[in-house]
């Protein structure tokens, strides 16, 4: 873990640093340097003081942490924040979040959502995030301005969609916008089917081929709740998921977000792939979706990430909240207090979330060679103490109010709780704008 001559650009000197890889390793009084963007450095405290450094910084009672990785989302459904509460799934779809869609999202919209998401999340901690919604063309270049992380799936859907008439519009899009972005530092372009009933055979078999083609991801809501594996069965008598595994989409590359409903079968499937999944607890808990059964899919050897969903369901990008909550959720499915401890939840919330994005080799954990994606979280406040296990406080006993420092690829992004890259009034006062015109108030 040496560095070469050259000066490091930045040194962090926090009380815990934790790595995630190796598992469950906590470094006390050690520090981490930055060079070209890329952690160059992790050792103990008085060989990094002997490094030559333009900058040292010293972080007292704080954890630095590989960044959050929120692994499924709807950005600009934040404008949408609270619009449609406490309705089951199909009836939030169909008579109020679709119809608000056709009427509100246009580009701009899709623009200011995206804004209010990204600075949401990089004050939650957050380094990259998942996104699927319209005008993924846009939220890329939300993305490219913030400096943040993402991976931008592509929507794909039998019907029309606000600016994509078809299926095969959708998907032409979306070839383009891979290969305009496809060297891209920070930004991964997927393809993503909306849902099994929302996507024909044929539509898949098109994304499967194309996604082979340029080795891209695919980002889908698989078994979100037991109505729609139910009503699957009754008209085609198969399971989604094995739907999914005839037609030769699951796979490493392949991401099936909810995943609530889980027989013996599906399991042997995702294990025989190598599906990843991505668990959104608080959406489900909303919607009551059903529960993904962690423990049992992570004992089986199956990655397994965290999303927030979208706010208009959660209704809050907090990935640190969730990641908590689908600690306590694991236990309580498990009938297990061992399941999912606190590590492995930080895992789940980092390292497991660059796997399924298929950026491990990047992101995820603190390790010399990848990118510097870090979170520095204080935990000098009243609430922290006593500190016996930095990461069970961080887990269990900690909120997002206590992020303090993040950067991206070197860059900080959020500085002493300020964002140094948007203009949080202005992110607001354009969110207050939309909640006004949305809800009728004005024109």
């Amino acid at each position: 873990m040496t560095a070469t001559a050259a000066p490091l650009d930045l040194l962090l000197l926090p009380t815990w640093l934790v790595p995630v890889e190796p598992a469950g390793v906590v470094l006390k009084e050690h520090g981490l340097g930055i060079r070209d963007g890329r952690i160059a450095f992790i050792g103990p405290r008085a060989a990094a003081l002997k490094l030559s450094a333009n900058e040292v910084r010293e972080l007292p009672g704080m954890l630095l942490s590989p960044g959050l990785i929120n692994a499924h989302g709807h950005a600009a459904m934040s404008l949408f924040r609270g619009l449609a509460d406490d309705l089951p799934l199909m009836t939030w779809l169909e008579k109020h979040i679709w119809p608000a869609e056709a009427k509100w999202v246009d580009e701009a919209f899709v623009r200011d959502g995206t804004d209010l998401a990204i600075a949401e999340q990089l004050k939650g901690g957050i380094t990259c995030f998942s996104d699927m919604y319209f005008y993924p063309k846009v939220a890329s270049d939300c993305v490219h301005n913030s400096g943040m992380r993402a991976q931008i799936a592509i929507p794909i859907l039998d019907f029309p969609i606000p600016g994509a008439s078809t299926a095969d519009e959708a998907i032409r899009q979306g070839v383009e916008l891979f290969g305009d972005l496809k060297h891209h530092p920070r930004i991964k372009i997927t393809f993503g089917p909306h849902a099994p009933y929302t996507v024909c055979d044929d539509n898949l078999e098109k994304i499967r081929v194309i996604a082979e083609e340029l080795d891209a991801a695919i980002h889908m809501h698989v078994h979100e709740t037991a109505f729609e594996v139910q009503q699957a069965v009754e008209q085609t008598g198969e399971r989604p998921l094995a739907r999914l595994g005839r037609l030769g989409l699951l796979g490493p590359r392949f991401q099936a977000v909810h995943m609530t409903q889980i027989s013996e079968d599906d399991l042997a499937l995702l294990v025989e792939s190598n599906t990843s999944i991505i668990h959104c607890p608080e959406s489900n808990l909303k919607l009551a979706s059903g529960f993904c059964p962690v423990e049992r899919l992570w004992q089986a050897g199956v990655n397994v990430a965290i999303g927030t969903d979208g706010a208009a369901s959660n209704n809050d990008l907090d990935l640190l909240g969730e990641t908590r909550t689908a600690a306590m959720l694991a236990k309580a499915v498990a009938g297990s207090a061992t399941a999912l401890d606190a590590h492995r939840a930080l895992r789940m919330a980092t390292l497991n979330g660059a796997r399924a994005m298929g950026l491990e080799s990047e992101i995820g954990s603190l390790e010399v060679g990848k990118a510097a994606d870090m979170v520095a979280f204080d935990l000098s406040g009243l609430a922290q103490q006593p500190i016996y296990d930095p990461v069970s406080q961080l887990i269990y006993a900690t909120g997002r109010d206590c992020v303090k420092h993040l950067w991206v690829a070197g860059k900080q992004l959020l500085d002493d709780r300020q964002l140094t890259r948007m203009d949080e009034q202005q992110l607001t006062a354009t969110a207050i704008a939309w909640g006004q015109r949305i809800s009728g108030h004005s024109e």
